[in-house]
Order: C-alpha cells, then sequence, then structure tokens
C-alpha cells in the first residue's frame, strides 16, 4: 500500500474517527488514498473501508491493494444510493464517514488538469472528467448575471460586478489559466485569484449541492454511534458543516421538543472544531486553511 501526499490532519482524523476497530468506514473523497490507508492501518481485518472518488484517474494511479476496501468510481452526493445497492446491509450499519473537500493534490499539481494558477492549461476544472461542463465553458458561455452570482456566492467578492463585466467584455482572448490571471494582474495576489479559481472550480462541479447531499445522507448511513469528519478549507463548506452538526438539517435551525431537548440527531458533546498545527502546517502547506469538524451519531 502506498500514497503520495501529506493527508491534511490525519492523526486527527483517525484518533477521533475510528472507534470501533471492526467497523465499516467510508472514505468519501479517496483522492491520493492518505486518510484511506491511514484507516486501513487502524482498523483489524475484519474492518472495512468503502472508498469513493468521482476521479477515475485519481483511483486508478493510488488504488490500494487490501481485501478489506471497496472502491466506487462515483460522486458522494450518490453515496446512500450506491451503498443501497450493494450487496451487503451497510446503511444504519457504518462507524465512520471522512470527506476531505476540495480539490485534490494530485487534481492541482496535475498541470493538464487546469486548476491551479502554477501552469499555463486550459482551463478545465472539472473533477469527474466525463461531466461536460468546464471553467472554460462558463467563461465562454455565462451571461454577467450568471457570472456575478458565482462570483458573489462562491468567490464572496464584495464587488463581483468588475470581475464578470471584465471577463464578459474579454471572454474570446482567455482560454488558459494564465489568460484568466493575467487578465486581473492588477488584482494578481494570491488571495484574490485562489477565490476566483475557487467560484470557478465550485461552480464547475456543484460542490456546495453535493456537500448538502452528503450531509443529509450521513444521518441515514451511520450506525447509532458512529461519527462523521468533515475537513473544509472555506468558509462556504465550514460554515455548511458547522450548522448542519448543530441542527442535523441544511437550514441550520435548530429545532427543540415539548421539553426543550435539541432535536439535532447528533451528540453535541462528541461535536468539536479541530485546526492543524504549526508543525503540520510548516510541513504541509495544503493544510494552513483546513478546518476538521468532528460530530457523532446520537445512540438515542
Amino acid at each position: 500500500m502506498k500514497y503520495f501526499h501529506i493527508p491534511v490532519l490525519l492523526s486527527e482524523v483517525l484518533e477521533n474517527l475510528i472507534k470501533d476497530i471492526n467497523g465499516i468506514y467510508i472514505d468519501t473523497t479517496f483522492g491520493s488514498g492518505g486518510h484511506s490507508f491511514g484507516i486501513l492501518n487502524k482498523i483489524s481485518n475484519q474492518g472495512k473501508l468503502f472508498a469513493f472518488d468521482q476521479d477515475q484517474f485519481a483511483i486508478i494511479k493510488n488504488k490500494i491493494c487490501d481485501k478489506r476496501i471497496r472502491f466506487f468510481n462515483e460522486n458522494f452526493r450518490n453515496i446512500q444510493k450506491i451503498l443501497k445497492a450493494y450487496k451487503n446491509n451497510i446503511l444504519k450499519n457504518v462507524s465512520g464517514i471522512i470527506a476531505d473537500l476540495g480539490v485534490s493534490s494530485y487534481q492541482i499539481d496535475t498541470p493538464q488538469r487546469g486548476f491551479s494558477i502554477r501552469f499555463n492549461k486550459i482551463l478545465d476544472m472539472r473533477m469527474d472528467l466525463s461531466k461536460q461542463k468546464s471553467a472554460l465553458n462558463i467563461i465562454k458561455n455565462y451571461s454577467f448575471e450568471k457570472l456575478n452570482k458565482i462570483f458573489k456566492k462562491y468567490g464572496e467578492f464584495k464587488n463581483p460586478q468588475r470581475i464578470s463585466r471584465k471577463i464578459v467584455l474579454n471572454s474570446k482572448f482567455i482560454n488558459t489559466t494564465l489568460d484568466l490571471v493575467n487578465l486581473f494582474k492588477r488584482n494578481n495576489n494570491r488571495k484574490f485569484l485562489s477565490r476566483l479559481f475557487q467560484a470557478l472550480r465550485i461552480e464547475v462541479n456543484d460542490e456546495i449541492n453535493a456537500l448538502k447531499k452528503l450531509l443529509k445522507q450521513s444521518i441515514n448511513i451511520l450506525k447509532p454511534g458512529g461519527r462523521l469528519a468533515i475537513i473544509s478549507y472555506h468558509s462556504l463548506e465550514d460554515r455548511l458543516v458547522k450548522n448542519f452538526f448543530k441542527s442535523g438539517n441544511i437550514q441550520g435551525i435548530i429545532k427543540y421538543d415539548k421539553k426543550g431537548k435539541n432535536l439535532s440527531p447528533f451528540n453535541k458533546k462528541y461535536t468539536k472544531r479541530i485546526f492543524p498545527t504549526k508543525e503540520e502546517i510548516t510541513k504541509n502547506n495544503r493544510a494552513r486553511s483546513a478546518i476538521l469538524r468532528i460530530t457523532q451519531k446520537k445512540v438515542c
């Protein structure tokens, strides 16, 4: 078994997620296999791991040979449907779920995937290459209004109109990552560009809606006492996860019974937020913006 990158917050994930070494675990974002590798090292020979990734090349290049792991080349938004169709009775019997959100190290470091400003390649950003919509499709075809919406919502820009207008006026000249970077050379700082690329990537892969579906389905997948671990890298994802863990619903509305008891399916006692240490950030720059949230499904 092997993996090709440093998984973010690995020891913290394993410490909080693995409470039953004979249990069933799900890595919803297999990527380069780091978290899956760690889980397999912690569970027993009776334990099972189901690994999902919508990027077929991630699984092909990083596949782990171990009889305890089963791979699915699927987006985690389909996780309940896939597990329900699987031959074993998995639903409501899963001990732990891990999701390491956002773009994987493999995708960032593969120039032709068009995720990174480090390489001058065609704007793509598709995590699933079987899908039609790419970042270039968005640049070429989205109206000013549609661009404005995604830059405001997913990039959290205060003045997205300026960005959208500039792209619409220059869309015929934009084909590569460097074309887009150069268009905003006056704003050519890493934070601005990261948010710009983030907004396009989220729209291409419908990431927020996929996360909402995963969170809702987790309730039906985890067994009582099962744990859910989510690593997010920007405030949009983290707010959604935080509110869901508190309330048990996407709207973040906390509901109470007649006695004033919180009706969330998650146990507040085991719900926590964890940041990477300075030492980890020094060794792994990708961890610098990571936030790990852990929660546990109530036993009764």
